[in-house]
């Protein structure tokens, strides 16, 4: 049985199946063919948000009175970032929007803001990021020094912040800055706030030239004296470190579907790869090598798609802890960069040439450790539950 597309497993019921067939024919027909063009650009066309819009693919958790479609649970984002992998294209930002930034929307906005901003939101009119990490804190998200001060009802918001997936061609931007201070608790007093795009003192630096994800636009954001309305501020003043807290296990639980469906694109690649290609006059598929070399790699991920198809099950029963997040995403990142190398091994020096799409997978692979908090940070996380001091 072949390993793509994946979607007998037991998490997944009919509609999902039903639902990843339509996914993987909007992919082969309108995001394929461009893939070339969007990393040239550095970024996905906006047509291409638009045409996904069209189908429900940017505002599957929005309910249905903006315009989304309505799903309480987060099974059919993860059948959206599969097929991505199993097509082996790319969307962009769009994971960003759809699984990180439309929850803390929903969850903090009120009735007026939902109005404002869900529709745009759903139809892909208006697309979003979330700007947390600044040139000096990373992953210390208490020591952030973006600054939030009052004026009269109005509010100053002056910093910076790196690293923003979205952050070139996002018309809303959740910013957590620093509001007030103290010296008890360093997590206490930082606010979530929406930039808009346009609002006078608000800049993008130049899309960063990064190693991977040629086409997921990622910049430097600039706040000098940005004047937001009370109405933009998100959920309840100083409170931004739990709200942050409480939406992790979601956007961990994000990575670690794309890392493990990524995975499964590469063997899937790789496999057919070695059935084609012949070495000293054989096919590269019947040495030995080549044989336990993949075996490896498909044992390796059956395991992962068990954590991470718990992870999904736990997550849609509202149970998913932020310790079995941490798990699931340092598993499953970890084990993408190990079958993404090996795999490239297979192809030789094809596989270092970037119009190969194990190349692409490669390079893309890496940045799972990092991003959505680092491999060493989801140690201390699981490590904290073993109570070794």
């Amino acid at each position: 049985m072949p390993l793509r597309p994946q979607l007998d497993r037991t998490v997944y019921g009919d509609e999902h199946r039903d639902f990843g067939d339509m996914v993987g024919a909007f992919l082969r027909n309108e995001v394929a063919p461009r893939v070339a063009e969007f990393e040239a650009a550095g970024m996905v066309d906006r047509d291409v948000y638009r045409s996904a819009g069209k189908l429900g693919l940017v505002g599957l958790q929005i309910p249905e009175e903006y315009g989304g479609g309505g799903q309480d649970g987060f099974l059919f984002n993860c059948v959206l970032t599969e097929q991505v992998a199993y097509e082996r294209v790319t969307l962009g930002s769009l994971r960003v929007h759809t699984d990180v930034v439309t929850p803390y929307v929903l969850s903090l906005a009120t009735d007026e803001q939902k109005r404002r901003w869900l529709p745009g939101m759903a139809s892909g009119e208006l697309m979003t990021s979330i700007a947390m990490t600044e040139p000096a804190t990373g992953s210390d998200l208490a020591g952030m020094r973006t600054t939030l001060r009052r004026d009269g009802s109005d509010w100053i918001l002056n910093g910076a912040k790196t690293f923003i997936t979205g952050g070139a061609q996002s018309d809303l931007v959740l910013v957590v800055a620093r509001s007030s201070s103290s010296e008890d608790d360093r997590r206490a007093g930082l606010t979530i706030v929406v930039v808009e795009a346009g609002m006078p003192g608000f800049t993008r630096g130049a899309k960063l030239d990064k190693l991977g994800l040629k086409a997921q636009d990622t910049t430097e954001l600039f706040f000098d004296d940005v004047r937001l309305p009370a109405a933009n501020v998100l959920g309840e003043e100083g409170q931004a470190f739990g709200y942050l807290s409480s939406h992790l296990a979601q956007e961990r639980l994000s990575i670690a579907v794309n890392s493990q469906a990524q995975a499964v694109a590469a063997l899937d690649l790789t496999c057919a790869y070695v059935r084609d290609r012949k070495v000293f006059g054989r096919q590269l598929g019947g040495f030995q090598n080549t044989k336990f070399v993949l075996a490896e790699q498909a044992t390796q991920i059956a395991a992962g798609q068990a954590l991470v198809d718990q992870a999904m099950a736990r997550h849609e029963r509202r149970e998913l802890a932020p310790a079995a997040a941490a798990q699931v995403k340092l598993f499953c990142t970890e084990l993408h960069g190990r079958v993404a190398d090996a795999c490239l091994q297979m192809h030789g020096g094809y596989g270092y040439v970037w119009e190969q799409d194990i190349c692409r997978l490669y390079a893309d692979a890496r940045v799972a450790r990092i991003y959505g908090g680092t491999s060493e940070v989801m140690k201390g996380i699981i490590a904290r539950t073993l109570e070794l001091t």
